[in-house]
């Protein structure tokens, strides 16, 4: 018996041993923990002081045509102070690849009254280095108060995910998504219609049977350098549209069933609009093929000037850095099926 425990327990440590120098699975979804997050105070001299709070990562090693479906929710609320609240990622990959995403909304502070003061924001992107190697990505909370005082909210729950590891490409062998470019895509009485974010003309591999196509817009209220009465309100419409085409080049089927109409007060400021049109099904009918094209229709209907916000630029990496990086804000992707 003796013997037998002395020969269990070095073959537990040998185990243990070999457990201990295995390097742990890294994780392809996380859970957040709920947390306070710091809004630091706009400085007293002009500009923004935006803290940054990595909340989870995940990783996920790929080949060099694979495309990955990342998703990060964030809910957060309880501010004590009206703040700016980012859900961003941030994606790194082999040979230096980079891709970032980042949605944001103010989150009202918590004694007034409004729906606005118990935000969810979901930031989700495909992910294609065209290199085979590690891709990690991190989900941060970005923020800032927006007043000169110190603010603090809650992330309350979320998670950040591979949703799915294995999308198939268009034939070019790329990912259908794109994004607006950098500034804000202006919305007013002299330009009442923008078309964006748009996916220009795409062809999928024969077997497709069907699309899942998103448009997530980041809406901005009273863009910078315009009149604007903070006080009042804007309000837009938007229209998904997706497009099948025959080889002829005339159009097959269209889909505009996907809507969404907003009357935004200026204190919002940033308004996330998130369309999807999740089951487009391929039409089979004569003449028709598997080419496509997809947008978002913005159209203003009254009030202040508005816009469609385009790539972040220059956002430091953390609190205080001098190292900077720019993340997409609105964009459309397609989940094909």
């Amino acid at each position: 018996m003796k013997a037998r425990s002395l020969a269990t327990t070095a073959v537990l440590a040998l185990i243990a041993c070999l457990l201990a120098a295995t390097p742990a699975q890294a994780a392809t979804s996380v859970t957040f923990t709920p947390q306070t997050i710091l809004a630091p105070g706009l400085p007293a001299g002009g500009g923004v002081d935006q803290n940054v709070t990595p909340v989870g990562t995940i990783s996920l090693n790929m080949t060099a045509t694979q495309t990955a479906y990342v998703v990060s929710k964030m809910r957060v609320n309880n501010a004590t102070i009206r703040s700016l609240f980012d859900n961003e990622v941030v994606c790194r990959g082999p040979g230096g690849w980079s891709k970032n995403m980042v949605i944001g909304q103010n989150v009202y502070d918590k004694n007034s009254g409004s729906p606005e003061q118990d935000v969810t924001l979901y930031t989700r992107f495909l992910v294609h280095p065209g290199v085979a190697g590690t891709v990690t990505c991190t989900a941060n909370v970005r923020g800032n108060s927006l007043n000169a005082n110190d603010a603090t909210y809650r992330l309350d729950s979320g998670y950040i995910t591979f949703a799915d590891t294995s999308v198939t490409n268009a034939t070019d062998g790329q990912p259908v998504q794109s994004s607006v470019s950098a500034g804000v895509h202006g919305l007013n009485s002299g330009a009442p219609v923008v078309r964006l974010p748009a996916l220009d003309y795409f062809t999928l591999p024969s077997t497709v049977q069907g699309l899942n196509v998103v448009g997530d817009v980041e809406l901005m209220i009273c863009w910078p350098n315009t009149p604007c009465d903070k006080y009042k309100t804007a309000q837009v419409k938007f229209t998904l549209f997706v497009n099948q085409w025959k080889s002829d080049g005339t159009l097959c089927k269209t889909d505009s069933s996907i809507q969404a109409t907003h009357d935004v007060p200026y204190w919002v400021h940033h308004k996330y609009v998130p369309l999807n049109k999740a089951d487009f099904t391929v039409s089979k009918a004569p003449g028709c093929v598997p080419r496509f094209n997809a947008y978002v229709k913005a159209e203003w209907l009254g009030g202040e000037t508005a816009g469609i916000q385009g790539t972040a630029v220059g956002l430091t990496d953390s609190r205080g850095s001098t190292t900077t990086h720019d993340s997409d804000m609105s964009h459309a992707y397609v989940l094909p099926y």
